[in-house]
């Protein structure tokens, strides 16, 4: 949901903090506190008379409220970041540049899952059979790749199991 204040300009929750889109849970929760409490009503009772200015405060704080609520939330956090680029209000983050070769692996049957932990706690995730989809074959160890020559080097974004980051592998035959 974006808001929208008296000049029509449009403000998502990451403007209400003062934060940027890729901003970390501890970023967001240190621009809410400093924001509740230059907003809070009980923090400005008697400092303001003119009821105009005090109901702008009230909406300031509500505002404050409702962009904790869902920015402090990881599912909710995805939810809005989805809305907002549905709407175009928000450019792709890519949180890091990792190379195949730092991405742990496991090995399930006869598919290798390549993975890569998220600030969040969740995983970055890509399996041999979605590489192989793409035109790379990997070698026994799993680190090496073979591609035709206008494939290399390449890159693909992943988003995260859970939140809005994404990542760019970076995959080079040369390794």
């Amino acid at each position: 949901m974006l808001l929208m204040d008296k000049n029509s300009i449009q403000r998502t929750h990451y403007d209400v903090l003062s934060v940027r889109e890729d901003a970390s849970y501890d970023e967001i929760r240190a621009a809410y506190r400093t924001a509740i409490l230059s907003s809070h009503p009980d923090k400005l009772h008697g400092k303001l008379d003119v009821s105009d200015l005090q109901h702008k405060q009230e909406e300031k704080f509500l505002d404050v409220q409702k962009a904790w609520e869902v920015l402090s939330d990881s599912k909710s956090r995805a939810n809005y970041d989805r809305e907002l680029q549905a709407c175009g209000q928000v450019v792709e983050v890519v949180y890091n540049e990792v190379e195949l070769g730092d991405m742990a692996m496991e090995t399930v049957g006869d598919v290798q899952e390549f993975f890569y932990q998220c600030r969040c706690g969740d995983y970055f995730l890509i399996t041999s059979l979605e590489l192989g989809e793409m035109g790379i074959s990997l070698h026994e160890n799993g680190v090496e790749v073979q591609t035709s020559a206008e494939l290399s080097p390449s890159s693909v974004l992943l988003p995260c199991g859970s939140c809005s980051l994404k990542i760019r592998l970076i995959i080079d035959a040369n390794h």
